[in-house]
């Protein structure tokens, strides 16, 4: 779904918000969403009676400046971030970003960019600073930090149109296509464009601007945190890693792995012909990565009868949001019966936005009682402790919920056939509201009571809870505000809480700000990442003027 990049000057406020409120998607159990589409109705119904709404005023320069960026940038921006989607910039085991050839070419990229741009450059190995110094002051020590990194997830090019790593301007025709493009190369090109504007109209300020770009955020965060242990960042920061109107909460991180074990397949030493008379599930698997929701799954069968195949053939077609592939051999009225599920991708921060290929397949599945197998083993594990919804109701007594970060998510992301037996991993997502330690013990409980039931051990239970954040206070955060309403024309925007996790959590007084819109799907991390057009320009003058009203000079 596109946002419309609305033109103010040429249409009135009344018919923004009604555009606004209709092409913004709300979850029935997204806080966040929730919060900004009531303010664009209430917004809307104040206009209609004709009230007269006070759109909160910036500077003459953050207003001058943001326009002339997106007039001078437009088409060279698109040109670097063709450039620096171009490097499949995901982490391998092993390499770091001085060995890895892509990462090297990024930081090259990125180095040429700053020199054709007029700022500065600092290659310090993980991280890449990037900066515009103060013209209003001697003392470069007092800063405006932006965050974002360069790393991203792994894609699958046959889930693609074209390669992941090429920008596609094309084949829907506004979008840009490729991975990065939200998540977070995007993000750099726009600061780092923004910067080139201040720089260009001399706009005084008092603040150096630094762009810190960290390469290993989507998979080790211990070597930003050695760089900051000897690093002063600045006392205010602006991450562009999440959404509008203004990020002050963040869920933190969460795991859950377990291995079920190999199982001997039933009657392994009967005759091949009396095998055949028992259905029996030999595969079950799906997932890409841990931090996507998966978009495709698979399972393989022994022996299906024409009324088992009959069933799940029909089963398949109840199922919203889902496609199914049968592919089968048969012999004596029986078929080998290989079943590929399709669903939908998408950060595992926001499941709602997806449809979860493993836990459908697993709920199609379930209409057969299957005999004991590994594969069995994992379709109940992920049928009777997930199923189908996305905040752990089934999971013991994990489940809970805070008031402004919203509920716990649990999504199996990964289910991987190995030597050992099925490696399962579960994302989660936490707010505040219960101890790390307290929520491991629920797992625990939840996973021990469920190996009872089944008679098996689960192998290599491990759980990990991430920090949740909530940051106060920040004196950015107003400002930050401002610009958004500005911009948008949403009246009173309030600060709102993701699921995600972003490197905020490591920078004092950081505030996440963009690119994505609030209440329309992100689609980092997905197999069909992009930004609009209209989404990037808009960002380039928000960013633009929140720079400007951050950092400029007080006369």
């Amino acid at each position: 779904m596109d946002l419309p990049l609305l033109n103010y000057a040429k249409c009135s406020r009344a018919f923004a918000y009604s555009v606004l409120a209709a092409t913004i998607f709300v979850s029935s159990q997204s806080v966040a969403s929730q919060t900004v589409a009531s303010q664009i109705v209430q917004a809307q119904a104040v206009e209609t009676q004709a009230v007269e709404i006070k759109v909160p005023s910036l500077s003459a320069n953050a207003l001058k400046v943001a326009d002339y960026a997106v007039t001078q940038y437009d088409m060279a921006m698109v040109q670097s971030l063709t450039q620096l989607v171009s490097f499949n910039t995901e982490a391998v085991a092993g390499q770091t970003p001085d060995t890895n050839p892509a990462f090297v070419g990024f930081k090259s990229s990125l180095k040429q960019l700053s020199e054709t741009l007029g700022l500065d450059y600092a290659d310090h190995g993980y991280v890449v600073l990037i900066g515009l110094n103060a013209n209003a002051a001697d003392n470069q020590t007092k800063k405006l930090g932006i965050v974002t990194h360069g790393d991203v997830q792994p894609a699958n090019p046959a889930l693609w149109a074209q390669s992941p790593y090429l920008l596609d301007t094309q084949s829907e025709p506004g979008k840009l296509i490729g991975r990065g493009t939200e998540d977070d190369k995007g993000a750099i090109v726009t600061a780092m464009y923004a910067m080139k504007a201040i720089k260009d109209q001399q706009i005084k300020r008092d603040r150096r601007i630094e762009l810190l770009v960290y390469l290993a955020e989507e998979s080790d965060w211990d070597p930003l945190k050695t760089f900051l242990a000897s690093y002063t960042p600045a006392d205010i920061n602006i991450t562009i890693d999440a959404e509008y109107p203004v990020v002050t909460a963040e869920k933190g991180w969460s795991k859950i792995s377990f291995t079920v074990p190999n199982v001997a397949i039933p009657n392994s030493e009967v005759k091949a012909e009396a095998l055949t008379q028992t259905p029996i599930l030999t595969a079950f698997s799906g997932g890409y990565f841990a931090s996507q929701i998966p978009q495709q799954a698979e399972a393989e069968i022994k022996a299906v009868t024409p009324e088992l195949f009959a069933k799940l053939q029909d089963r398949a077609t109840h199922q919203q949001g889902m496609k199914y592939r049968f592919e089968h051999s048969c012999a004596n009225s029986q078929c080998d019966v290989h079943i590929f599920a399709d669903g939908k991708a998408a950060h595992s921060s926001t499941p709602e936005d997806g449809v979860n290929a493993v836990t459908h397949l697993a709920a199609l599945l379930d209409a057969h009682s299957w005999p004991k197998t590994t594969a069995s083993l994992t379709l109940a594990a992920m049928n009777e402790l997930v199923g189908l919804g996305i905040y752990a109701e089934q999971f013991g007594d994990l489940a809970y919920k805070d008031d402004f970060m919203g509920a716990l998510t649990l999504a199996p992301t990964v289910v991987a056939q190995t030597q050992k037996g099925t490696e399962v991993t579960i994302n989660l997502r936490r707010s505040i509201g219960k101890t790390p330690e307290l929520l491991s013990a629920q797992a625990l409980a939840a996973l021990t009571n469920w190996q009872d039931k089944h008679q098996v051990k689960l192998n290599d239970i491990e759980s990990y809870w991430g920090e949740p954040m909530v940051m106060k206070d920040a004196p950015q955060q107003q400002t930050l505000l401002d610009v958004f309403a500005h911009f948008t024309g949403i009246v009173d925007p309030k600060p709102v809480a993701i699921g995600g996790s972003t490197n905020s959590k490591l920078f004092p007084n950081a505030l996440s700000f963009g690119p994505a819109m609030p209440g329309v799907e992100y689609t980092g991390h997905t197999e069909k990442e992009f930004i609009t057009h209209k989404q990037f320009m808009l960002n380039l003058k928000m960013y633009t003027a929140a720079f400007i009203e951050l950092s400029a000079a007080k006369s």
